[in-house]
C-alpha cells in the first residue's frame, strides 16, 4: 500500500511506500495507476556516485510529470514551480529520498527537477508521462541565489549543461518561461 502526503505546492506529493520484509529479503510495491491517476510513457534509471548534482530540468512545450524513486542510495530531491500561474511559483521543494526511508515524489508538469546524490552509489528510478524531448530540454540554475537552495555539499559533480544554466529572472527574461 502506498500511502500519499500533500505538500504546499499544488499537485506534488510526498509517497510512503511499505517494505514487507522476511527471511529471502523484501517486496515493495512501487506505484499503481490509480494512486496518481497518471500514465508514465517513459521510464528512466539512474546511477551516480556521490556528490552528483543532476538538474534543474525543465521541458516546456511537453512538460513532464515525474514520480521518482531510489532504488539503492540517498539522495536530496529538488523540484521548483515554474507554474506561472501558481501561488508557489519560484519556491522550492525539497525532500530526502532513500532505499531505506521508502518514500519518494510525485512531481506534476511545470516543475523543474534535480536531485543531489548523497550516498557512495545511488541508483534512481524515474517515471515521466511525457517523452523526452530534444530541443525542448532547459536548465535552471541550482545557484541561482533567488531560490536559495541550500546544498548540504560543497563539492559538486556538475555536467557543464547545468553548471552554466541559467537563473529564474533570465529564464524569464528570454521567455523561455
Amino acid at each position: 500500500m502506498v500511502k500519499k502526503f500533500k505538500t504546499k505546492f499544488k499537485g506534488l506529493l510526498v509517497l510512503q511506500r511499505k517494505k514487507h520484509k522476511d527471511k529471502r529479503g523484501f517486496l515493495m510495491e512501487m506505484l499503481r495507476e490509480e494512486t496518481l491517476g497518471k500514465k508514465f510513457k517513459f521510464q528512466i534509471l539512474s546511477k551516480s556516485k556521490k556528490n552528483v548534482l543532476r538538474g534543474l530540468h525543465f521541458q516546456l512545450n511537453k512538460p513532464q510529470a515525474k514520480h521518482i524513486t531510489v532504488i539503492k542510495g540517498k539522495i536530496l530531491d529538488i523540484a521548483v514551480d515554474l507554474r506561472k500561474n501558481s501561488s508557489t511559483f519560484g519556491k522550492v521543494f525539497t525532500v530526502e529520498l532513500t532505499d531505506k526511508n521508502c518514500k519518494s515524489i510525485y512531481i506534476p508538469a511545470g516543475f523543474a527537477h534535480g536531485f543531489l546524490t548523497l550516498g557512495k552509489e545511488n541508483i534512481i528510478h524515474y517515471s515521466c508521462t511525457e517523452y523526452r524531448s530534444i530541443g525542448n530540454e532547459y536548465s535552471l540554475s541550482y545557484k541561482d541565489p533567488a531560490l536559495k537552495i541550500k546544498l548540504p555539499v560543497k563539492k559538486l559533480v556538475v555536467a557543464s549543461k547545468d553548471s552554466n544554466a541559467e537563473n529564474l529572472d533570465q529564464l524569464i527574461k528570454l521567455k523561455v518561461i
